[in-house]
């Protein structure tokens, strides 16, 4: 392959990562408004769509290991290539966790605690995601650092939230029934499970800053 082919196999191959980026964003915030609204037909919709998520990582894979086998690519180029591929990783995971809490949606019956708080860290961790899409479209080494400092951030709202809807059980309790206090105990647990998942979505997202930076700097300063 030239020299000038396989540059612009690399720019190919940047512009479609940021776009599986920004369809598993779009899944995501899908995820969280019907997570917000109860609304399991959008529920639905992004379970459905996993498998698109899936066979798109793989097409991707496949682009990365033709890079690495048929071209070799050294320094800055090789890189980038291993960024791309640990990156498409990452999306393909934060896929399979906007599913979970689609699934966690269609689940519900009736709601005794409200989502909402739930819902604000969701959309925490996607404004994380896509701050850490754009460092690696832009090559941004300052703003993949800023999205993995906001990590405390979002365990420390997460951590807030597990703490409200623990005690909100705990002065709920004596005015349930032996049915509707294990109805009570399910849904804490699913709240809890969704929250797990979105604090994961994070890591996702700054395991995907990481690697950016590190792509950008050539410093390992981020990823250990």
């Amino acid at each position: 392959m030239a020299r000038d082919a396989y540059q612009a196999e690399l720019s190919a191959l940047r512009d479609d990562v940021v776009e599986f980026g920004e369809t598993v964003s779009g899944r995501l915030d899908d995820a969280l408004d019907a997570l917000e609204t109860n609304d399991d037909d959008l529920a639905t919709a992004v379970i459905d769509g996993d498998e698109e998520i899936n066979e798109r990582y793989l097409e991707l894979e496949s682009r990365c290991v033709d890079l690495f086998a048929l071209q070799q690519p050294v320094a800055g180029d090789l890189r980038f290539v291993t960024a791309s591929f640990k990156i498409i990783t990452e999306l393909e995971r934060i896929g399979d966790l906007a599913t979970n809490l689609s699934a966690c949606t269609r689940s519900v019956e009736e709601l005794h605690f409200s989502d909402t708080s739930l819902v604000d860290v969701g959309r925490l961790a996607r404004e994380m995601l896509d701050d850490a899409l754009d460092a690696y479209a832009t090559d941004d080494a300052d703003l993949a650092t800023a999205v993995f400092e906001r990590d405390d951030e979002l365990d420390g709202l997460c951590e807030r939230v597990a703490e409200h809807v623990i005690r909100d059980l705990v002065e709920t309790t004596t005015t349930f029934d032996g049915e509707e206090m294990q109805q009570l105990l399910t849904e804490v647990n699913r709240l809890l499970l969704t929250l797990r998942d979105i604090e994961r979505t994070g890591d996702h997202a700054v395991n995907i800053a990481a690697r950016s930076f590190y792509m950008v700097t050539n410093e390992t300063t981020l990823l250990y």
